[in-house]
């Protein structure tokens, strides 16, 4: 599925204009008629249905590849409609000959497609298996009060009476759960019962974004999505018994990482950091980053994959501008309050005014961090004990180890966090006075 991964993350085609009238058929009858067009074959009728912005973007050529890489349509699952910024969204599975897939169609008020987003369906996960009968922690079900509603969260807790240290895990970018699920993988899980099982009380939460997408809408920034809730969460530890509140860490990956010492300075309780996989560099920075990597991992870029290219540029300028823009013409779809707030974030500068331990985490085979930002990391965090570093050749973004090159593929095999690398988090607290 490599290249089918490739063509979708080109054809992340939303645009979000919302224009006055009605619609004459329901967003369920507009996404049929599109996916008949383009089963039919009927690439330029499927085109027709578009907005304008939508057909300069997903010309009828590069649609009918895309349709075709994906083999016979074979069935269609229930359809449901949900409304994000103003657009009622269609989403749908799609089962093809080439495998599984999640349509989402946008539609705007006169009808006409908006937006179309194909991404490979991941099965579901199933629940992970409870702690081993022998485990020397449990885990309890909490809940994180904060914003406009509370996340649900667990909770692994040493056996004992305590005091113990502990850890609030702070997720990567996207909607995720408290397990951090990334394909076939589920990094905090293995963090939190790893941490446990060495005596350190772990506690994971639900991300907004998943919990409760609805709570955004309109303008909202990084402390709405991520920075609040963490400053909830540690309040939610420090008054937990059994629970040492002079020792309460934020482990922050990825997103998390870079928004970790901004979390400790509006908590006042965090004794230490842990960034693991942390860019250094704004987010705006890497996004162009990310994408050329992908698309030249065959060896070259396609047309359709350079204009996918200079239009994320031309997003980005136009988020670090000052003008009024749409979140339709923003990297993402996220509003222009987001991207300025977020680029005006300086993560190392921020670390280096957090006064208390620091412990740094990089694999070697990392492609969404990648060398620039664990330089910078090094060069502008503090020198001395306050301060450690850690590199692990092996590892990837979410510290499972491997061969070759990083790339998204890899996220689909099941794997587990380093055993060392976990157990350098763990000794490295224990260590703090």
């Amino acid at each position: 599925m490599a290249a089918l991964v490739r063509h979708l993350i080109a054809l992340l085609l939303v645009s979000m204009a919302l224009a006055a009238g009605a619609a004459t058929a329901t967003p369920e009858q507009t996404a049929s008629q599109l996916l008949d067009r383009l089963e039919a074959g009927d690439m330029a009728a499927a085109e027709a249905m578009f907005t304008p912005d939508m057909a300069k973007a997903a010309p009828a050529a590069s649609l009918q590849a895309l349709w075709q890489s994906l083999g016979a349509l074979r069935s269609r699952g229930p359809a449901r409609v949900v409304e994000q910024q103003g657009m009622q969204v269609v989403q749908q599975p799609l089962q093809f000959a080439n495998g599984a897939i999640n349509a989402t169609i946008a539609v705007d008020a006169q009808g006409r497609v908006a937006g179309l987003f194909l991404q490979p369906a991941a099965a579901a996960p199933a629940p992970p298996p409870p702690p081993p009968a022998a485990a020397s922690y449990a885990e309890r079900e909490l809940q994180i009060v904060a914003g406009k509603g509370p996340l649900p969260a667990t909770l692994a807790l040493p056996n004992g009476a305590g005091p113990f240290r502990a850890v609030v895990l702070v997720h990567g970018s996207g909607p995720q759960d408290r397990n951090e699920t990334i394909g076939a993988n589920r990094p905090f899980l293995d963090v939190a019962r790893g941490l446990a099982a060495q005596g350190i009380a772990v506690l994971r939460y639900e991300k907004r974004t998943r919990a409760r997408p609805q709570d955004f809408s309109g303008d909202f920034s990084m402390d709405d999505e991520t920075t609040d809730d963490a400053v909830a969460a540690v309040a939610v530890l420090a008054n937990t018994p059994g629970i040492d509140p002079r020792h309460i860490y934020v482990m922050g990956h990825s997103q998390g990482g870079m928004l970790a010492p901004r979390i400790a300075a509006r908590s006042g309780k965090v004794a230490g950091l842990v960034l693991w996989s942390a860019p250094a560099r704004s987010l705006l920075t890497l996004l162009p980053e990310q994408n050329r990597y992908l698309f030249s991992q065959d060896g070259s870029i396609s047309t359709d994959e350079q204009a996918a290219l200079d239009r994320l540029d031309a997003q980005i300028a136009a988020a670090r501008g000052t003008a009024p823009v749409a979140a339709k013409d923003l990297p993402l779809g996220q509003p222009a309050s987001y991207w300025r707030a977020f680029d005006a974030v300086d993560p190392v500068a921020d670390a280096k005014a957090f006064k208390r331990p620091i412990l740094l985490l990089q694999g070697g085979r990392d492609f969404q961090v990648v060398e620039a930002d664990w330089k910078r990391w090094q060069q502008g965090l503090p020198k001395g004990p306050r301060t450690r570093v850690q590199f692990y050749p092996a590892l990837n973004h979410l510290g499972i180890a491997g061969e070759g090159a990083g790339s998204l593929q890899e996220y689909s095999v099941p794997g587990t966090v380093s055993t060392a690398l976990i157990g350098d988090v763990a000794a490295w607290i224990k260590e703090q006075a």
